[in-house]
């Protein structure tokens, strides 16, 4: 797979302790990018830098083997979508989309905001107020002003945060339908794993400035390169001790297990049901071994109760080195 977007050793420093990088990765044609970590892990300074809002320290970034890193945001042809949607609250849904477009005549500009607009599905929304539109509404808006323009790039920094539960799961299918229509190689960034899972081809895992791990959903979350990403990426059970030489670790290894991998039998470690959460079609289990260690069991609805004490097998276990302190 050759890369279309790169970024060849980008680094950004803050100061004396905060930077952002070495970074090298590649993005493929078409291909979608997600950006995940938690707050302060530079998810956000790596989009900036891509977009040409900020410079690299060191290092540059190509597009279709062109050197842009001294280029203005202008000159990369980057669609950008904003946390905020940065949207005119004094200009109707059809300026909007067409702020920033050539004037190369007045019916070429209406015609690419019509196509922008049937492509997040809100043709006819010309003349409509930005303020009379619901917030998956704005933020279709937005996408449609970021793809007006027809960019070879596009950037999207958390563009679903502001939305509810509800709204964000459907907007996120959405999102996905017009990136996978419009074939567009994009970047997005965002903390929620749900989110990068769904929209992502593959998934960048960063945490403090660095790349720990770039892969698809499935690789990250069977097969984590680091106890980071093992424990960022899903559920996780982290246990030391007894209990994890039970589950196979060596002397100075943890043991990471997913609370689904963990099931009630006959034979195993021996433990006691503190808590069950019901979700529907299955249950979480808060359970309490003999050594005094909590794991996190998922399981059919009526597979335990509370007060029961029961025995644990597990599959699928990941063991790490113990952390230095």
């Amino acid at each position: 797979m050759s890369a279309f977007v790169t970024l060849d050793a980008v680094a950004k420093r803050w100061s004396a302790t905060t930077t952002v990088g070495p970074l090298s990765l590649g993005i493929a044609r078409g291909e979608t990018l997600t950006l995940l970590g938690p707050s302060g892990s530079g998810k956000t300074t790596v989009l900036r830098l891509l977009a040409g809002f900020e410079t690299p320290d060191a290092g540059r970034i190509t597009v279709a083997e062109r050197d842009v890193t001294a280029l203005a945001p202008a000159a990369r042809r980057f669609g950008m979508v904003f946390q905020h949607y940065a949207l005119f609250p004094h200009l109707d849904v059809g300026r909007n989309v067409g702020f920033g477009l050539p004037r190369r005549g007045t019916g070429d500009a209406a015609e690419r905001v019509a196509a922008a607009l049937a492509l997040v599905d809100l043709a006819g929304f010309e003349r409509r107020a930005v303020q009379e539109l619901s917030g998956g509404q704005q933020q279709r808006v937005a996408l449609a002003r970021a793809l007006a323009p027809e960019p070879q790039v596009l950037l999207l920094d958390e563009p679903l945060s502001n939305l509810d539960p509800a709204l964000r799961e459907r907007t996120r299918r959405e999102l996905r339908a017009v990136i996978q229509r419009v074939g567009i190689t994009t970047v997005f960034v965002t903390h929620e794993q749900e989110e990068a899972f769904e929209l992502g081809d593959r998934v960048a895992v960063l945490e403090q400035g660095r790349l720990e791990q770039i892969g698809t959903p499935d690789e990250l979350y069977e097969r984590p390169a680091s106890l980071f990403v093992a424990t960022f990426v899903g559920r996780a059970n982290v246990v030391r001790g007894a209990t994890a030489r039970a589950l196979g670790a060596r002397d100075g290894q943890l043991v990471v297990v997913r609370p689904e991998r963990l099931r009630f039998g006959v034979a195993g470690i021996a433990a006691l049901v503190r808590e069950r959460r019901y979700t529907g079609a299955a249950a979480y289990y808060l359970v309490e071994t003999e050594s005094g260690d909590r794991l996190e069991v998922l399981a059919a609805p009526d597979a335990a109760r509370v007060g029961e004490r029961v025995r644990l097998a597990a599959s699928g276990v990941l063991t790490f080195a113990e952390p230095t302190p």
